[in-house]
């Protein structure tokens, strides 16, 4: 872990390096201090000699405030390496999400990548600063505690060889029993943010449902079963500090039972015992420091495995070693084509054969689940398929440079996507260098330019997160002109029209007919009067297709499809 995450530190390794330095300045300042106050107790003290004391006091006032200057600049620096190196790691964890195929996400999940690219990061942030500060500090300390008090009495000091190891022994137990919880923790983790994320997505359903109390409790459970393994992770420290500190203690009356002998006897000076049992608390207090350090760094290790599968990560769906970079036109075949997801055994789409002329306008529908959606998705290469191959142009899609087939594939998802900013701002999303012509042509196309113009700043008028701003009708009409202004040679339209009014939805489809005719355009509908006057359709039944054919031939030559259109005459005629 430590040698895939190390580069990420490169930026700011003059920070790590500067840190831990003036760390054991620190330390040294701290071990220094008891020894001269031995001097005092011993002579000055005991020779009634002010000057001495004054003089040996301004030194510890000095060593002081060098101490303290060092500690604060070391911990500033410390900081800017933690999180800096955590803002290196998220970037490169987003570019890496940002490559990852459909299958990827599907894999990993959206609330899991959440909380890798923030609550496990931060954890990174703040266990790379630990380690750059405590984990110099406690053993430093200690180590430098030790010699000090070998030097002062090595016969006292024989104490440490039975209260290290047993501190050593039960941090190491505490290590192995809590890099599991923490683990589980962060999966949980997990669980919390998925819930989160659909109830807030969800929202107004919930409280049209009036659902609130059944979300509670699902929440509930949840948030309750964190809080469970939390306790687990928190017990095994609360376990660690009594242990601790009775070992403390036990040195602490061991040496004033012994060094008391030997301060009585002659052979031991009351300052020195004073100054021995300051480098007792030096070093127990180091070995505390170490355990919560470690406890910490064991969390970290779990959150560095999860980050580190998300850099590490490569998606299937790659470009090929020379690949080609012009889409000729926008044919597409589909030959003997066979898809199954990664995590299922079985295929959704079966035996697809399908040829589609450039300029073609053609429908798609089928029952729910009939993976409609899928089919089209293997044409940008959002998935690719399991068996057979998908061509554009002439060429299998896996031959082009993605870029450059994603930007001749334009595709209307189901969900529609706004994002924060203008409508300029997200008509750009399309062409970044699109001009005002280019932005009011593409909106009058998808008749959105006729609620647009309304608006006082019409293109520049502002766009909330996810568009709450625009109802769902104003969406769709916005996102399909976000991908006519690409001059795409295909358009996909995944149920894109389907908030749209009867009358709007005709004004769309007479445009892709009269305008658009270059662009080879496949509308996935529910609704028969959107793709009727398609130049073709085709019915989906089961990941097979079932009839292609005219809206006319399809009546007469296709179960499903009169049965569809025959049960949304029957639904028209009711309302």
């Amino acid at each position: 872990m430590l040698r895939r995450l190390a580069p990420y530190m490169s930026k700011y390794k003059i920070y790590a390096i500067l840190c831990p330095i003036l760390m054991i300045l620190e330390v040294s300042v701290d071990i220094i201090i008891p020894y001269l106050m031995s001097f005092v107790v011993d002579t000055g003290i005991a020779n009634r000699d002010i000057s001495y004391i004054l003089r040996i006091g301004l030194l510890m006032i000095g060593f002081a405030l060098f101490g303290m200057t060092t500690g604060i600049i070391s911990t500033h620096l410390g900081a800017k390496a933690g999180y800096g190196f955590a803002a290196e790691v998220r970037a490169d964890a987003y570019r890496s999400v940002q490559r990852f195929s459909f299958a990827n996400i599907d894999a990993m999940s959206v609330p899991s990548l959440i909380t890798r690219l923030t609550t496990d990061i931060d954890m990174l942030g703040m266990v790379t600063m630990m380690s750059l500060r405590m984990a110099i500090r406690a053993p430093f300390m200690m180590l430098f505690a030790l010699i000090m008090s070998v030097t002062v009495n090595a016969q006292l000091a024989l104490i440490f060889a039975v209260a290290i190891p047993v501190v050593a022994i039960m941090i190491v137990f505490m290590m192995r029993k809590a890099m599991p919880i923490f683990s589980l923790m962060q999966k949980k983790v997990d669980r919390i943010n998925a819930i989160v994320q659909e109830d807030l997505i969800g929202i107004r359903v919930i409280k049209s449902f009036n659902r609130e109390p059944h979300e509670e409790k699902r929440f509930g459970e949840r948030n309750d079963a964190l809080r469970d393994t939390a306790l687990k992770a928190i017990s095994l420290i609360i376990l660690l500090m009594p242990v601790l500190n009775l070992v403390i203690y036990a040195c602490i009356v061991a040496v004033l039972w012994f060094g008391g002998q030997m301060v009585i006897g002659g052979t031991m000076a009351p300052g020195e015992l004073i100054t021995f049992i300051t480098y007792i608390t030096q070093i127990m207090m180091s070995l505390m420091m170490l355990s919560f350090y470690f406890m910490q760094l064991t969390r970290g290790q779990a959150s560095a495995g999860r980050v580190i599968e998300v850099l590490d990560t490569e998606s299937e769906i790659k470009n090929p070693v020379n690949p080609l970079t012009e889409v000729p036109d926008g044919s597409i075949t589909f030959d003997d084509v066979c898809f199954r997801y990664a995590t299922s055994s079985e295929n959704i789409l079966n035996d697809i054969d399908l040829s589609i002329q450039s300029g073609e306008v053609i429908g798609i529908i089928g029952s729910t689940g009939s993976s409609k959606s899928t089919l089209v998705q293997m044409i940008p290469r959002l998935y690719d398929v399991s068996r057979g191959s998908v061509s554009v142009g002439g060429h299998d899609v896996r031959d082009y440079d993605m870029e450059v087939l994603r930007d001749q594939v334009a595709f209307v998802l189901q969900k529609n996507t706004l994002v924060t900013g203008t409508i300029r701002s997200n008509m750009q999303w399309g062409k970044e260098d699109a001009t005002d012509e280019e932005i009011i042509d593409a909106l009058k196309k998808a008749q959105a330019w006729e609620f647009v113009s309304q608006y006082p700043e019409t293109i520049d008028h502002p766009v909330a997160q996810g568009g709450a701003n625009f109802s769902g009708g104003q969406r769709q009409r916005l996102t399909i002109a976000r991908a006519l202004i690409k001059q795409p040679k295909v358009l996909i339209l995944d149920d894109s029209t389907s908030a749209v009014d009867m009358h709007t939805d005709q004004k769309i489809r007479n445009t892709f007919k009269n305008e658009l005719d270059e662009i080879t355009t496949l509308i996935i509908a529910q609704r028969i009067a959107s793709i009727q006057d398609a130049d073709r359709i085709i019915v989906l039944d089961k990941g097979q297709i079932e009839s292609i054919g005219t809206h006319e031939e399809l009546l007469a030559s296709s179960p499903i499809y009169k049965e569809i259109s025959e049960t949304q005459e029957r639904g028209l005629m009711s309302a």
